[in-house]
This record gives C-alpha cells, structure tokens and sequence, in this order.
C-alpha cells in the first residue's frame, strides 16, 4: 500500500492544527503535541523546515508560536509534503540501483506515475478543504461554543 512517511503526515496536522485554531493569539508547538499526538522532537523539526520554506511564520516571545505564512485556500498538502520529503525529489531506495528491464523500464515509470498522480492529488486538496472536514466532522475549535457573536 502507498503511504505518506510518518514525517509528513505529521507537517500535514500540524499545519492543519495550526489553521484550524488559529486565533489572535499563535498556536503554540506544545499546544499542537497536546491536541495531534505529535512527538516534539518531529513536530519541531517540521515546523522549523515548514518557516523556512514560507508555509509557516514562527513568532518569538514567550507567547509565540506559529501561523500560516498565508491563506489556509493557498496552502495546498502537496506544498507541505514537498517540503518535508527534502524538497520533494522522488529519490527512492531503489534509484540509482543496476536492476533489471523490468524495474528501470516498466515498474519504476509506472511507480514515478502513481506519485505524480498522488502529488496532483495532494495539490488540489487546500488547508482550507482539509478546515471544512474538520467542521463536517465536528471537530470544535476549543472555547468556540463559548463565544456568542450575535449583535
């Protein structure tokens, strides 16, 4: 079965925590291990690529953290699995080997095929889309049923 590495499923809820609870405040790295089960140790190493690469911005201070770089709608899951998968280079254990006519001229294109097809995929799929299955699921934004914006 075609799986993402564990890394970039990590980077994917993690950028997805942080646009899905943004506030006025940023979401802090801590908070983030809390709610998603991330380990610290990947979750920071992500978030940092994540800054570098602008799909992120880290704010210092004892109350920083992290928000989107920009628009949940233009963050798409192909930028952020790009970005965690070292630039997003198809390198695989098996490139570069001697191997046979069949894996250099019929498995390996049809592998390379099914990848862009999955990245294709993952470049439709937004931040924003991944927000609105949260809502569907009833995933609440904690202390949002508190708030009573009626005027």
């Amino acid at each position: 079965m075609l799986r993402l590495p564990k890394k970039a499923l990590f980077a994917i809820e993690a950028v997805l925590d942080i646009g899905h609870y943004a506030g006025v405040a940023p979401v802090q790295s801590k908070e983030i291990t809390h709610r998603q089960g991330i380990p610290r140790r990947y979750l920071e190493q992500a978030l940092q690529q994540l800054v570098r690469h602008g799909i992120l911005v880290g704010v210092r201070g004892p109350r920083g953290g992290y928000r989107l770089a920009r628009e949940r709608q233009r963050i798409t899951i192909g930028d952020i699995v790009r970005v965690v998968q070292r630039g997003g280079d198809r390198a695989s254990e098996t490139d570069g080997m001697e191997g046979s006519e069949l894996r250099t001229k019929v498995v390996r294109p049809l592998w390379n095929e099914i990848q862009d097809m999955v990245m294709a995929h993952l470049d439709d799929l937004s931040i924003e889309d991944l927000r609105s299955e949260a809502d569907k699921a009833g995933i609440v934004i904690e202390g949002q049923n508190a708030l009573d914006l009626t005027i």
